[in-house]
């Protein structure tokens, strides 16, 4: 059985986006055989961009209403909201006390504020909480207390998951067990990304969204004043890169899409297009608009529905394995012993390794690191796997402290210590 989990952070109003890109072909794998579906509401995250305690509690019930609205069956499915598992909150500190801050340094979105800041003028740091630099470590633990093997993500989350895995190494090897499994990234090529009234990526962020159990009326209204160009009925209008063409085909089938795409070619006027893209936009959205206001009305039901979700899960899955993990870090009984100290001596460190990856610059990155999954060095971008090859080479052969002094890698403890490293890797290979 395989294991696939999916967040969705409560922080606004579910627009036609999210309904495409993630709550529809979200539930759609979730009646695949041989998958064991996790879906939570990431209620916590949420607290790292909004402090508006009604906005948090509005966005919670209007998202969970939407899932249930679009045909997620709770009885199949694990569904819950993150704050109901304490026990992720626990294994959030036993990550925390593992993670190298070095690779916390480089997350996109941490990276992002600090240039942003750096920009402006201010202090690198101006304004950052640690939740935000602390935010991949808190999803790792949503992503490890329940060993999921797959997470749908686009490629800007794929970091999150890399280090997720580099988290899971490292307690793996210091506490001498396999007790995570080592996640993988499911990238969702195929979800269409939607435009928004202005042509952008449809996001809360630019204001530029369509709700997507807005009332028939106003839905009408927002997709007339969607941006279009001034071809006038008649005139022939190219189909790739219209807003309007590009909504329409992620609501229509093959032929429905075929039929549209004539009608561009021979000239059809945008008041037209933008009333068949809304009759099938409704057809599609009306049904569950109507569940949808039916549990809106029934907040308790959602409440309960969503605690019953955790109460299952947590004696399923999270409390028993957290009680393990409890155990393996030494926060035990003290009336117990521990079954000879794991048997005696420690297992053979692991040796030092470079790993290569491609990230999502769609550049190519190497990183070295000690027997126990500390970051050593980590390398800046090349164009090739081959140039990246390489300078790893070269490093490998290394046993001078000047060798470290190039610009394509940067050196994130006392060199000498890097240099220990080398040669305790060149010893085993030889």
């Amino acid at each position: 059985m395989t294991r696939v989990l999916t967040g969705i952070t409560t922080s606004g109003t579910p627009h036609l986006g999210n309904y495409v890109g993630a709550v529809r072909p979200a539930i759609a794998a979730s009646h695949q055989p041989g998958v064991e579906s996790f879906y939570f509401l990431a209620d916590l995250h949420s607290l790292i961009k909004v402090q508006d305690a009604a906005r948090v509690q509005r966005s919670t019930l209007e998202i969970a209403a939407t899932w249930l609205a679009a045909g997620l069956e709770p009885d199949k499915v694990w569904f819950y909201r993150q704050s109901d598992i304490p026990e992720i909150s626990e294994l959030n500190w036993f990550l925390t006390c593992v993670a190298g801050k070095g690779v916390l340094n480089r997350a996109h979105a941490y990276k992002a504020s600090v240039d942003r800041n750096r920009a402006d003028g201010e202090d690198d740091d101006a304004g950052i909480t640690a939740g935000l630099f602390m935010y991949p470590v808190l999803m790792s633990a949503d992503i490890l207390l329940f060993n999921a093997d797959k997470v749908p993500v686009g490629r800007d989350q794929v970091q999150h998951i890399e280090m997720a895995r580099d988290f899971a190494q490292r307690f793996n090897h210091l506490f001498a067990g396999d007790y995570f499994t080592l996640p993988e990234a499911a990238i969702e090529e195929n979800v269409a990304t939607l435009p928004g009234l202005d042509g952008r990526k449809m996001s809360k962020s630019y204001d530029n969204t369509i709700p997507l159990f807005a009332p028939r009326a106003e839905m009408k209204k927002l997709i007339a004043s969607i941006v279009t160009d001034s071809r006038a009925p008649g005139e022939a209008k190219q189909a790739d890169g219209s807003h309007v063409f590009q909504l329409y085909q992620a609501f229509a089938s093959p032929g429905e899409t075929e039929a549209m795409r004539e009608a561009f070619e021979q000239g059809i006027g945008w008041g037209d297009a933008k009333r068949k893209l809304f009759e099938l936009i409704d057809a599609e959205v009306a049904p569950m608009r109507e569940r949808y206001e039916a549990l809106m009305a029934r907040p308790g039901e959602i409440e309960a529905v969503l605690r019953d979700g955790a109460r299952r899960l947590r004696a399923r899955y999270a409390t028993p394995f957290l009680a393990e993990l409890r155990h393996a870090v030494g926060l035990r009984d003290l009336s117990s012993q521990d079954a000879q100290a794991r048997a005696g001596a420690k297992e053979r460190a692991a040796l030092p390794s470079f790993k290569q990856y491609r990230d999502t610059d769609n550049r190519f990155y190497f990183k070295f690191l000690d027997g126990e999954g500390g970051l050593l060095v980590q390398s800046n971008g090349f164009d090739s796997p081959k140039q990246a090859g390489q300078l790893i080479a070269v490093l490998k052969r290394s046993d001078r402290a000047d060798a470290m002094e190039t610009p394509e890698i940067n050196v994130l403890v006392p060199v000498q210590e890097v240099l220990a490293a080398l040669r305790r890797l060149r010893d085993a290979e030889a």
